[in-house]
């Protein structure tokens, strides 16, 4: 009996990235995403209206618009369609960056025309955006290991102090910041997460780890007094963004210029944070991935303008997210973009996440911060830091990175544009690692240890048991040079009655550097052999290992301590040429 043919019809499973999970574990994880971001997203409309005393129902407005254009952002990049979006789990919302000029545009505009002012502005940013975006993409080739590395590091590393302030309080000037009270909730809200997702490792629960944690540290917080209720009872049940709400716009060139300023630092923070996610959800980001991200952004600024919000950007919080629960599927992020959809048009929905005590969000926040930066430890585990300069590039771009996030007012007392690029670690850590990395690694001489290149020694000890040209050379046999003397004549350097051998027919590679510059490699011109006597053969030694397949021809000598620049010295087995090809 004939045994059952074996079914290869079977559909390969998609990509985590594509997966499509039940309901069941799609709404905690999607909810998890929401929560994490939501302060992030809420800050810079409330810091922003409350400085321009702006009334609880306007103030509303502007949140609401928030949420709605952070949820169609997050949609579109997630779907990825018609080119527009990552087709990555990345999460949009509003660009904190946007605070300080917003504040300057108050002070000079008034707090009557300031709002106008600012979103005239911001139709402008979210145009160069889609303007700017087919250039922008290709500067991924600009991104190795080495400075995709630094700038991914830094983006979680520059988060971790927004988590320290969330966990003392998240108000500086408030009776109770730094408390003993709000440290004690952060920690176990912190412990709570880190516990469950030990437990509960491999299970589901433990990749919404966050959201447990939360939930935990929210119910402890309620009889501590730590739970503002207030503003669930004044939240409307039901806001419409208007468009133009807030009036007209108008184009101010100065706010103009420093609204650009910001869009260019937030399509950065937004590259990095992309290269971050390729790297955890292990899909490498392309020049049209990046396009894509950066219309997606610029359609949701532009929209932004209208129905009265900031400069989008894409959140770095949510990439450690992913990282931590391992759950890389855009559909999720889908889901929680429709989610900030339905809280934009239903204030009470967000108001139950800002129930949420920002102790026990800076609690959480430790972890998925720090999963960033591990991120990019990770990606500078490639980059060969051991030679030539990349740990020097690595050391100066870690410096101008943590300057700002160490002391904000590093650059306080440069121009305003400059204080705004540079006053971003992540921009100024990325500007400088590809300024670097250019400098050092591709300008003039290159590296001073190039890992590609190899010495003579190394090449006879490369893959001992590969082929070199045909030949499997055994353990203390050396090529060596073919004799120019004529046939006959005794070579006393290959034993007693061996007669010499006529040159090789084949041309080979020297390996000597050549006159016409260092490094360089020439062809000397072919060798004619000279015609053997037909009546007498030549004595051939026998060598310990047989002569090279190409030809039966002898391998040349190789010149001690040489040392050649190309990725494989030109008589490795993988080197290609028009005289050796590549042997399948």
């Amino acid at each position: 009996m004939l045994p059952r043919a074996t079914d290869h019809t079977s559909p390969t499973p998609p990509h985590p990235v594509d997966e499509i999970l039940p309901a069941r574990r799609m709404l905690p994880a999607a909810l998890q995403h929401v929560a994490s971001m939501y302060a992030g997203l809420t800050a810079p409309p409330l810091i922003i209206g409350s400085a321009l005393g702006l009334t609880p129902a306007q103030l509303s407005a502007l949140l609401a618009a928030a949420l709605l254009i952070a949820g169609l952002g997050t949609i579109a990049q997630t779907l990825g369609v018609y080119g527009v979006g990552a087709g990555l789990p990345l999460v949009n919302g509003v660009s904190f960056a946007v605070v300080s000029p917003a504040l300057a545009a108050a002070t000079t505009q008034g707090r009557d025309s300031a709002l106008p002012a600012i979103f005239g502005a911001t139709l402008v940013a979210g145009v160069l955006c889609l303007l700017l975006a087919p250039v922008f993409c290709r500067l991924v080739r600009f991104f190795p290991p080495v400075v995709s590395g630094c700038v991914i590091t830094l983006v979680g590393v520059s988060l971790l102090p927004v988590a320290g302030t969330w966990a003392r309080g998240g108000d500086a000037e408030a009776a109770g910041f730094g408390s003993p009270a709000n440290l004690a909730l952060a920690a176990v809200t912190l412990v709570i997460t880190l516990t469950v997702h030990r437990m509960l490792s491999g299970r589901f629960l433990g990749r919404v780890a966050i959201l447990i944690g939360m939930l935990a540290g929210t119910l402890i917080a309620v009889p501590l007094g730590k739970v503002d209720l207030e503003p669930l009872a004044h939240a409307p049940l039901f806001a419409l963004p208007t468009p133009f709400g807030f009036g007209a716009p108008q184009f101010v060139p100065t706010v103009i210029a420093t609204a650009a300023v910001v869009m260019i630092v937030s399509m950065m923070e937004s590259t990095a944070a992309l290269l971050a996610l390729g790297a955890v959800a292990e899909r490498p980001v392309q020049d049209r991935t990046i396009a894509g991200s950066l219309r997606a952004l610029g359609l949701a600024t532009v929209l932004g303008g209208v129905l009265g919000s900031f400069t989008t950007t894409s959140y770095a919080q949510n990439v450690g997210l992913v990282s931590l629960s391992r759950i890389r599927s855009r559909y999720v992020v889908t889901l929680c973009g429709a989610i900030l959809v339905l809280m934009g048009f239903v204030p009470v929905l967000g108001s139950l996440v800002a129930l949420v005590p920002l102790p026990v969000l800076g609690g959480a926040a430790v972890v998925f911060f720090g999963s960033v930066a591990v991120t990019g430890i990770r990606t500078l585990t490639k980059a060969a830091l051991g030679t030539g300069h990349n740990a020097l590039i690595v050391s100066v771009t870690l410096a101008f990175g943590l300057f700002p996030v160490l002391d904000t007012d590093f650059y306080a007392r440069l121009p305003a544009p400059v204080a705004t690029v540079l006053g971003s670690g992540i921009t100024a850590g990325c500007l400088v690692a590809v300024l670097l990395n250019y400098l050092l690694n591709h300008l003039g001489r290159g590296t001073e240890a190039d890992p590609d290149a190899i010495s003579a020694e190394q090449v006879t000890a490369l893959d001992t048991a590969d082929t070199v040209l045909g030949a499997r050379p055994s353990a203390g046999w050396t090529p060596f040079q073919p004799s120019t003397r004529p046939p006959g004549t005794p070579d006393h350097g290959r034993g007693p009655g061996a007669t010499a051998q006529p040159a090789p027919a084949w041309p080979y590679m020297t390996g000597f550097p050549s006159a016409t510059g260092p490094g360089r490699h020439h062809r000397p011109a072919e060798v004619p052999t000279p015609p053997l006597p037909q009546h007498e053969a030549p004595e051939v030694p026998t060598p310990p290992h047989p002569p090279a397949a190409h030809g039966g021809s002898p391998q040349p000598a190789v010149a001690e301590n040489a040392v050649f620049p190309g990725p494989l010295h030109p008589l490795h087995p993988r080197h290609t040429g028009p005289d050796h090809p590549r042997e399948h």
